[in-house]
């Protein structure tokens, strides 16, 4: 009976956190908390699938929520969750953060694998988290994501950049000089392996008209490499689009893709 009650996943109606505030998020309930100093929301679905799965965005979560699976997969039984570290673009600080959230979740009954969603330079967040963890990820959804910081916002290459953005990144990773940061190997591009010898399974949306995080730059690079390693990856195009709107009109495709390689069985 001690053994049951350990390993028996919390439910939703058990859901609590100290000094949290309650409100609704696209018609769902949130908590509203703080972990390791960030403020912290989860979202509840109305029934939870066996196990709690969950989707985290971890960057820009109010932007194009419609389009970008996260409504979808609540609906479905997923629960969905976001830290807010601010513009940090995946730094080391940042990525501490994440591990504090997930443990939190962790002693919340929340599954032990997460589905992450990258929007833009979310990319930066959501690979660079993964491959430090790849046995608590199931699936990444990048959406326009940045693959690789010399693209953006370093503009090195033929997308437009974004100094200042350039600026701060070299400043919160510690780079001594542009060199360092230039010759760095812990952008997404680089860090796939760990990822392929877990079976995470990759989908990216990407707008082939994308100027800011051009597709040539960043998800091409990711789907080649990451098929010549093995792994299993879906590309979504969006022939004239650039960068915005993120989503999908019908975000269907996503949801099913995340469902089907979450591991998690209906209600």
């Amino acid at each position: 009976m001690v053994a049951l009650l350990v390993s028996t996943p919390l439910l939703a109606a058990e859901l609590k956190w100290p000094n949290e505030r309650i409100d609704s998020w696209h018609g769902f309930k949130r908590h509203q908390f703080t972990v390791d100093g960030c403020p912290a929301w989860v979202v509840e679905p109305v029934q939870a699938r066996p196990g709690n799965p969950w989707s985290w965005c971890l960057e820009f979560p109010d932007a194009f929520t419609e389009r970008c699976a996260a409504t979808g997969l609540l609906t479905n039984g997923f629960y969905h969750v976001h830290i807010v570290v601010g513009n940090t673009f995946g730094s080391p600080a940042a990525l501490k953060h994440f591990s504090a959230f997930y443990q939190d979740l962790q002693t919340h009954g929340l599954a032990q694998k997460s589905a992450l969603i990258g929007l833009s330079r979310g990319g930066l967040y959501a690979y660079r988290w993964a491959a430090e963890n790849p046995d608590k990820v199931s699936v990444i959804y990048g959406d326009a994501p940045v693959c690789d910081f010399k693209s953006w916002p370093g503009g090195k290459f033929k997308g437009k950049g974004s100094p200042s953005d350039w600026t701060e990144l070299q400043r919160l990773y510690g780079f001594k000089s542009e060199e360092e940061a230039l010759t760095y190997r812990g952008n997404p591009i680089d860090i796939l392996q760990p990822l392929s010898q877990a079976h995470v399974a990759l989908i990216h949306v990407v707008g082939d008209a994308d100027d800011v995080v051009p597709t040539a730059e960043n998800t091409d690079i990711i789907e080649d490499r990451y098929r010549r390693l093995g792994g299993e990856i879906r590309v979504i195009h969006k022939p004239g689009v650039g960068h915005h709107p993120h989503g999908l009109e019908d975000p269907t495709p996503v949801v099913q893709f995340i469902i089907d390689h979450a591991g998690h069985p209906k209600p």
